[in-house]
């Protein structure tokens, strides 16, 4: 299985040997599915013997149309004040049912009075979504890929071997004559 020779820099919970100098370092270097991943110190990476970093084209990101973003406004704002209406319809119940609570227990008790009068908390705001964060994106060197591309052809040249051992006739045990 062959993979692209894109990597994106992400930091592990354990440390590893790195790739190059085998001291410990919580730097990875993966493929985008994790086809592939390389634990490196971050002073390799910045070695162009080793990865380059790989910057985006600046004419590769869409370009957003101002109907667009009108129209995300628009629905934002309708969902807003829907649910500005729903909270307003719910404080209207629970009061309603606080009403209706109270007069009961005047009916029953007169001589007691019971104020109960729970705040209403406030429900909770909508937190804005945090901008997803974007890894940096490494470019290994074109023989740091291929011994990449090797080790993984090895790995699979092995699995098949296992495979197909079984199926082979075992060597003869008995004496010649």
């Amino acid at each position: 299985m062959s993979f692209t020779n894109l990597y994106y820099k992400r930091t592990a919970g354990t440390n590893r040997p790195c790739f190059i100098c085998y001291r410990p370092t919580t730097t990875v270097l993966a493929t985008v599915n994790t086809v592939d991943f390389i634990y490196t110190c971050d002073t390799h990476l910045k070695d162009p013997g080793f990865a380059t970093l790989s910057v985006p084209a600046a004419a590769a990101s869409p370009a957003v149309s101002q109907e667009d973003v009108g129209k995300v406004i628009a629905e934002y704002e309708e969902k807003q004040r829907r649910k500005k209406e729903k909270e307003k319809e719910k404080e209207d119940e629970k009061k309603k049912k606080d009403e209706d609570k109270d007069k009961k227990e005047d009916k029953k008790e007169d001589t007691k009075k019971k104020d109960e009068s729970k705040p209403t908390s406030p429900a909770p705001s909508p937190k804005p979504a945090a901008p997803a964060g974007s890894h940096e994106k490494y470019i290994l060197h074109r023989d740091i890929f291929a011994m990449r591309l090797a080790e993984h052809r090895r790995k699979r040249q092995a699995a098949q071997a296992k495979d197909l051992a079984p199926r082979f006739p075992g060597a003869p045990s008995g004496t010649l004559q």
